[in-house]
């Protein structure tokens, strides 16, 4: 039994050996954290473990107890999306959506980092989010107005 902080909530959750934050996160209900290379470099199933952006489907489940963990479930409140998700909505930047999670939290943890990324630092930022709809151009000029939007508030 390990105790999770998910989006500054409390679970008990019983894991078995081996079993992945991913795994784990799912078995939760949180939807937005994404199955698919289960080897770390698409980064369908990031989530922020302390504020940075990690791949849970090569993280053991134990290995972030104690520790605050992001998924994309929870980055609105009260049900008003943030800055951030409103570029990617203004930008047109999420096409099928599978990538959209990973790259809404990586986009937090970038932000958070550089409030004025250039647009080849964005593209470093993301680069371990693989998106096979675009050409990515719409997500990076999302990020830009994400950033531009922070910085006017």
């Amino acid at each position: 039994m390990i105790e999770l902080s998910i989006n500054d909530k409390a679970y008990r959750v019983e894991v078995q050996p081996g079993e992945t934050l991913l795994e784990v996160l799912r078995g939760l209900g949180f939807k937005g954290v994404k199955k698919s290379c289960e080897t770390g470099n698409c980064g369908a199933c990031t989530v922020l473990l302390d504020s940075r952006p990690v791949a849970s489907c090569i993280l053991l489940a134990f290995q972030a107890e104690g520790r605050s963990i992001t998924t994309v479930e929870g980055l609105s409140q009260d049900h008003r999306l943030t800055a951030i998700q409103e570029a990617f909505i203004e930008a047109s930047a999420p096409q099928c959506g599978y990538c959209t999670p990973g790259m809404l939290l990586t986009t937090v943890a970038l932000l958070a980092q550089n409030p004025e990324p250039t647009r080849a630092e964005i593209r470093e930022a993301i680069s371990g989010n693989i998106c096979r709809c675009s050409g990515y151009v719409k997500i990076v000029d999302a990020i830009e107005r994400a950033a531009r939007s922070l910085r006017l508030k």
